[in-house]
């Protein structure tokens, strides 16, 4: 590929790729720290993290030095058989959720998968309650996203991703986010599941009210329902915290994006005995799934968010980012839990401030007109980061001018 740039790289691409994607911003081609460059040399600051999933950056040292050794060491066995780092990576998050006795761990390779797998959990929890009707309802909350296969695509809210797909699964429906009595309302004998994200990312980084996650735990398990977070985003020390539901012990908990440090994997905790069982020997499985390569990154993962205090550091430096985007004239709200912020822009320009800002070297993302998101590498410096910040006025203007007739 030497010598090709990006405009070739790019016409090939949409040659030989489906185009879900669009067209891509740019080709990519190297990375070291939270830093990347494309096909034609240019250097940007990367503060995505791609979407949240490259938790210690690019090309790092200890998780590429882990990856390549398991890698020289065993690769792939399939799913008749398992792994020392498999074991030890489930065993390690049981410890990190304070998962009670009999929980257990269900490995795929994305968010979406690990969401599957739950949505298939929650189907199991089917025996009538006390009324002695079946369960046949799945809850949700309005603004979530929980992926793009079938199962999960059903769970998620917007109506332009599930309609062009549908029929999906039945038996879902949606209420209020943060609206703990609409969810009371909703939740009976009749609800097998309730799923939440305890932040959501897409619908721009937007939490819940506080207590909301404690009622909801309350409401589920009076009604005798599942209560399932989705912490694909979230988790692994994105806000700040191992979990950002920590304090509030759901049934089931997913997990993906930045558990490998950017390599492909996901999990499904369901926590004690009488949930980690409702899925059978043969009712749910991958090939590919808890990987010795995928755990052993994962292993390397947590290792490093731990021993170089990056949970401090996430809250520390989400703090301050958070601050300095406040004092702008023309940010008009933020909403930072650690390292993932979501603000919002006086002028609805998000996409254009996004375009503006990959010119200036800074890769971020919009995830609705007016809001822009920051999921930088949980290494990222405050000093990297407010260097974005005194950028912005600059991006903004010349994204506003873009917009101006």
């Amino acid at each position: 590929m030497a010598g090709l740039h990006g405009p070739e790289l790019l016409e090939r691409y949409n040659r030989s790729l489906m185009g879900v994607f669009g067209t891509p911003q740019r080709v990519l081609v190297r990375g070291s720290g939270c830093t990347v460059w494309d096909a034609d040399g240019k250097e940007y600051l990367d503060l995505l993290a791609g979407i949240a999933v490259n938790a210690l950056g690019h090309a790092h040292p200890f998780v590429t030095s882990v990856v390549s050794s398991q890698l020289a060491t065993l690769g792939h066995v399939s799913n008749f058989f398992t792994s020392p780092t498999q074991i030890a990576l489930a065993e390690r998050l049981l410890a990190l959720s304070g998962a009670p006795a009999g929980s257990r761990v269900f490995f795929a390779n994305s968010g979406a998968e690990a969401n599957e797998a739950a949505f298939k959990l929650a189907r199991r929890n089917s025996a009538p309650g006390a009324g002695g009707k079946p369960r046949t309802r799945i809850v949700a909350l309005e603004n979530a996203f929980h992926g793009r296969t079938m199962g999960a695509l059903a769970l998620t809210w917007k109506a332009a991703y599930r309609e062009p797909f549908e029929p999906l699964p039945g038996g879902v429906e949606w209420v209020a986010a943060g609206d703990a009595d609409a969810l009371r309302a909703a939740v009976d004998e009749t609800v097998a599941a309730v799923f939440i994200e305890p932040v959501q990312g897409e619908a721009g980084v937007r939490g819940h009210p506080e207590g909301y996650l404690r009622a909801a735990r309350e409401i589920t398990r009076d009604a005798g329902a599942l209560l399932v977070f989705d912490e694909v985003q979230t988790g692994v020390g994105r806000t700040g915290s191992w979990f950002a539901s920590e304090g509030v012990l759901p049934d089931a908990m997913t997990l993906a994006k930045g558990l490998g440090g950017g390599f492909p994997i996901g999990a499904l905790i369901a926590f004690g005995e009488d949930v980690s069982t409702l899925l059978a020997a043969g009712q749910h499985g991958t090939t590919f799934g808890g990987n010795p390569v995928a755990t052993a990154a994962a292993l390397a993962t947590l290792h490093t968010i731990e021993s170089q205090g990056l949970l401090e550091h996430a809250r520390r430096a989400g703090a301050a980012v958070a601050a300095a985007l406040g004092a702008l004239d023309f940010v008009t709200g933020v909403r930072a839990h650690g390292l993932l912020i979501g603000f919002d822009l006086a002028a609805e320009i998000a996409p254009a401030v996004v375009r503006h800002a990959l010119d200036a070297g800074f890769i971020v993302n919009a995830t609705g007109p007016g809001t822009v998101r920051l999921a930088p590498p949980l290494i990222v410096t405050e000093g990297q980061l407010l260097g974005f910040v005194d950028a912005l006025p600059a991006i903004y203007a010349a994204a506003t001018s873009e917009e101006t007739p």
